[in-house]
């Protein structure tokens, strides 16, 4: 095949060019894609398999060949390859167009900047192929890992794929000094973005064609930090990301400069929080339709979105239990009890409401913030009517001449905290209609007749 020069991609207000990023509408329900002859038959690639390369002439025709005798032995789609030269000084762009004539199925495209991410924008957005993927020229990762990571993409299961050098089962043969840059930086990622993917750098890494179309005009960064904005919007919009551990060694000719490459990603991580915190990015455009699970009909007698509000509530009202009940036993040590549970609840209210609002009812942005926690504030006030009433009730039923007041008949602190924790369950139940009927009314009832 001929050189390729691809132009399509972002225009210069961050717009595609590729079909359907201006649909503001959410991704339609994922598909099977077609079986292997099907495809075969239509002519366009399943598999898109992008290398970006910067003066890699002598790595590259070694990287092409090897992946190219793979992918024809063990993939059972069709496929291509795609060079991606960003903007090489050296004879990359002629070993390119030798692979690219040599070889069936390969092309290569010549972009004049350089950024891994610039390449792959371009090239995916101007692909035919459903799947898109891209890996390292070094080919650090062993191959038999491909197909396990198109696979879920190819059924319909999954949105994107991910290589992992950290999951548990993945072996790994590097330096110490690079393993611990990998998990500090995903520790970062964890503990600013709540990342819940484990390898953002992996280079091994696939997408559907339909969520790159949609996605890609969101992400801006167009060097290495490419990947992590990638995964933590499609992991804030809702879209499954499915991650495969993998074989890899080091390439000790690495020419990545790792300081100079960690400060653009401190940067990018911060520009990125920014965005998610003040509800910047329209994440709705990337959600998948609910319901479309035979599991998800075939609930009877309960509206939908409900359940999946049900299941948020209740997993962020145990972690708030938790952390009311470390806090009431903090604030126990130098108070008495009611001083104590009135400020745990205080403090373990607001964060209740800020997390129900994003996790449980799926708000975004600042816009009613102020509103929702004065609503909030109103739905603690039940709750300490009914946990400090438990309270005085306890204290006069052992005998207590105060609430606060030690005495031979006070209870005990296990005690406390056992009526404690009854009171909020019976709190609980009325907390969570209110906040769906009172607090958060319109998200409820778009979830209702989604």
């Amino acid at each position: 095949m001929t050189t390729d020069s691809l132009r399509s991609g972002p225009d210069a207000n961050g717009r595609s060019s590729g079909n359907g990023t201006g649909d503001t509408r959410g991704l339609p329900v994922r598909a099977h894609l077609p079986a292997a002859p099907a495809a075969a038959a239509s002519g366009v690639p399943v598999l898109d398999v992008v290398v970006p390369v910067y003066n890699e002439e002598k790595d590259l025709r070694p990287c092409v060949l090897r992946l190219h005798d793979h992918l024809s032995r063990t993939f059972p789609y069709a496929f291509r390859i795609t060079v991606a030269d960003n903007a090489s000084t050296d004879a990359t762009p002629a070993v390119a167009a030798s692979l690219a004539a040599e070889l069936r199925g390969v092309r290569c495209v010549r972009l004049e900047e350089k950024g891994r991410g610039r390449a792959l924008r371009t090239v995916w957005s101007g692909s035919d192929a459903p799947v898109l993927a891209y890996m390292d020229v070094d080919l650090s990762t062993d191959l038999n890992a491909l197909l396990p990571l198109v696979a879920p993409l190819i059924s319909g299961h999954s949105d994107l794929a991910i290589g992992s050098r950290l999951a548990r089962s993945a072996r790994v043969v590097r330096g110490s000094r690079r393993e611990f840059i990998s998990r500090a930086y995903n520790l970062i990622l964890r503990s600013s973005l709540a990342a819940g993917f484990s390898d953002a750098q992996c280079g091994f890494k696939a997408i559907r064609s339909e969520v790159a179309a949609r996605l890609l005009p969101m992400v801006e960064d167009s060097g290495w930090f490419f990947d992590t904005e990638l995964l933590v919007l499609a992991e804030r919009a809702g879209l499954r990301i499915h991650e495969v551990p993998v074989d890899w060694i080091d390439d000790p000719d690495s020419t990545v400069h790792i300081v100079r490459t960690a400060a653009e990603d401190l940067k990018g991580v911060w520009r990125v929080g920014r965005a998610l915190a003040v509800g910047a990015l329209p994440l709705d455009r990337l959600a998948r339709p609910f319901g479309d699970d035979p599991r998800d009909r075939a609930l009877t007698g309960v509206p939908r979105g409900l359940a999946r509000q049900l299941v948020g509530f209740c997993v962020v009202g145990a972690l708030s239990t938790l952390f009311y009940l470390a806090l009431y036993s903090l604030f126990r040590l130098g108070v008495g009890p009611q001083a104590a549970n009135g400020c745990a609840l205080l403090v373990s209210a607001v964060a209740n409401t800020a997390a129900n609002r994003r996790l449980t009812f799926g708000v975004r942005g600042r816009g009613g913030a102020v509103r929702h926690q004065a609503q909030g504030l109103v739905v603690f006030a039940i709750g300490l009517a009914l946990t400090s009433g438990s309270l005085a009730a306890l204290g006069a039923a052992s005998g207590s001449p105060s609430p606060g007041s030690p005495s031979h008949g006070s209870p005990s602190h296990g005690t406390e905290l056992a009526v404690l924790i009854t009171a909020n369950l019976a709190a609980t139940v009325l907390r969570f209609l209110l906040l769906r009927a009172w607090v958060f009314p319109a998200r409820a009832e778009s979830e209702d007749h989604r």
